[in-house]
């Protein structure tokens, strides 16, 4: 938790300020049990109206200073835990968003789901909590005990009994409910795991008619969710009764031995009523405490679980600020015996791949599912580092590149066609933020897509749905390609992108692509063998190793797993 109270170094004077108040009120709330005893043992005794009306009077202001205290107390405690969260959360999502494929694969998107919401809220309202009762609880019950010293020392006797007992109670239950609520984190994950599959996989789930198995696996899941928190409950929920049977044992001892004082007139009667609103004060406060505590315990594991993601370091730094050149005759692309391993894999994922590709050349990726074709491209963008040997832009090692200019080179559009809520015009600015409207028509028409936007009323103010909802599959498809190309990159990668498109669509997207982007080179991974037959070259990939690389004539001839590939989808006249 210490590691997160940095988040507060812009609130110090609403940190400082909040308790300060709390124990003002507190302060105040200590004085009104001696004011009650002045009026039972003054007013009421020599039935004295004046001086109760004034002493009345007395309790009022104490009411209404204590009370604008707790007020100003809340807002200072609110406005620094609410800074403190704010800031946390921003920083939690900057440091995922440096994280590497490899780390937020470890992690889980559920996982890092949960910390930015439900764990950073409770992290905030511990804060919250903090600040305004973890001073003053303490305060309130040390300070009655004094005051009771004040009164009489042998009474007070049993405030110093019942207080290190009710302490070891609840620092007791503490320290086993902490790691108790840390599973019950750990199970809230595994529900949001279910559900969020459920949500993304659920036009599948319906098509199996697996809703009925889904909701079993989901009840199941939230069963033993309800399970931990019902079992750290019930210890949690032992902390009040014991420390009312506690208190209130000590109320009774102290009324015996007080209603003996006064019998002796060693005490006033009102000095009984001042020590029983001591003993009263001290079980709401601890009562206050106790809850905090159950508060604090879930913001601390939750704390800790949020650290284990910021001490997750970016596998992939960009330790490089110094521009890379490239060299004017190297290829633009080159693999030199690059091996590749995903993490706490036994197999490397690729192995020993080398080959080149030339400034203006398509490059065709194709191999079967599983073969590493995916994972060949996204080492280029360096998404991934190599395990061995190198992989090259320019002639200079991507790691040696800053990691915004080799993106910058390199133009993406993934497996899976990804669109955010907005207008069509701000998707495809996503790579070019100044991109005119003409820049956007002249990619869209490359991809196909211009046909479909024209037919849209709204044209490029179109709005797009989040996860482009409202398209097709193929309309999607095509709007992320037009996107990549906006950015005018010297690389494009086509990881998969036309699987959606019908087979004249996708002849005739290559063709423009072919013809409107002379100087780029273009990687295309497919399945289809028509969509990469015609490429300068063909990497063709087999569990992980390069089984051949050529043109499609070549590879007829020479590679027994690309011939295998054409003779399954080509016909004779066509695979010619």
């Amino acid at each position: 938790m210490k590691e997160l109270l940095k988040y507060l170094k812009n609130y110090k004077l609403e940190s400082v300020l909040g308790p300060l108040f709390k124990l003002l009120e507190a302060s105040f709330e200590l004085l009104v049990p001696l004011v009650m005893a002045k009026v039972i043992d003054v007013g009421i005794k020599s039935q004295d109206t004046s001086y109760i009306l004034k002493m009345g009077g007395l309790l009022v202001l104490l009411g209404l200073i204590g009370l604008a205290s707790a007020i100003t107390a809340q807002y200072f405690a609110a406005k620094a835990a609410a800074g403190f969260g704010t800031s946390l959360r921003n920083d939690l999502f900057a440091h995922i968003n440096k994280l590497s494929y490899r780390e937020i694969d470890a992690v889980g998107t559920a996982t890092l789901i949960t910390r930015m919401t439900s764990d950073a809220n409770q992290v905030q309202s511990g804060v919250n909590m903090f600040l305004r009762l973890f001073l003053r609880s303490p305060f309130v019950v040390f300070g009655a005990m004094i005051m009771a010293f004040t009164i009489n020392f042998r009474a007070a006797m049993v405030f110093a009994v019942t207080i290190p007992i009710l302490s070891v109670v609840i620092f007791g239950i503490m320290i086993v409910s902490m790691p108790l609520y840390r599973n019950v984190q750990k199970q809230l994950d595994q529900v949001l795991l279910t559900a969020r599959e459920n949500l993304l996989g659920v036009r599948v789930i319906r098509a199996f008619n697996r809703q009925k198995d889904e909701v079993q696996r989901f009840e199941e899941e939230n069963r033993l969710l309800v399970r931990f928190q019902v079992f750290v409950g019930k210890i949690s929920a032992l902390m009040n009764p014991l420390t009312y049977v506690i208190i209130n044992l000590g109320i009774i001892v102290l009324i015996n031995t007080g209603a003996g004082s006064v019998d002796r007139g060693i005490i006033s009667q009102g000095q009984v009523v001042a020590l029983v609103n001591y003993m009263s004060q001290i079980l709401v406060e601890l009562v206050k405490l106790a809850n905090l505590i159950i508060t604090i315990s879930k913001a601390l594991a939750c704390a800790n679980r949020i650290n284990s993601v910021f001490q997750q370091k970016p596998g992939i730094a960009d330790t490089v600020h110094t521009k890379a050149t490239e060299a004017p005759e190297a290829p633009k692309v080159s693999f030199d015996r690059m091996t590749f391993y995903y993490e706490e894999a036994k197999a490397p994922a690729l192995s020993d791949i080398s080959f080149q590709a030339k400034k203006g050349e398509t490059i065709g990726i194709i191999g079967g599912t599983g073969s590493g074709k995916t994972t060949l491209v996204n080492l280029i963008p360096r998404f991934y580092d190599v395990t061995d040997g190198s992989v090259k832009v320019g002639g200079t090692d991507v790691r040696e590149y800053p990691l915004g200019q080799l993106r910058e080179l390199v133009g993406i559009v993934p497996q899976k066609s990804v669109l955010f809520k907005g207008s069509l015009r701000e998707n495809m600015q996503w790579g070019k933020k100044d991109a005119t409207d003409e820049e956007i028509y002249k990619a869209l028409a490359i991809a196909q897509a211009k046909e479909f936007v024209d037919e849209k009323r709204e044209g490029l103010d179109f709005v797009i749905q989040a996860g482009g909802k409202n398209l097709s599959g193929g309309q999607r498809q095509r709007l992320t390609i037009a996107r990549a190309l906006v950015k005018e990159p010297q690389i494009l990668i086509m990881d998969d992108s036309a699987s959606a498109l019908d087979f004249a669509t996708d002849a005739r997207l290559r063709k423009a692509i072919k013809e409107g982007t002379k100087d780029m080179t273009v990687f295309i991974v497919s399945q289809r063998a028509s969509t990469i037959k015609n490429a300068d070259q063909i990497v063709v990939l087999d569990e992980g190793k390069m089984a051949g690389c050529g043109t499609h004539k070549e590879l007829l001839q020479t590679c027994d797993v690309y011939r295998e590939i054409c003779l399954s989808q080509l016909s004779e006249k066509e695979v010619q």
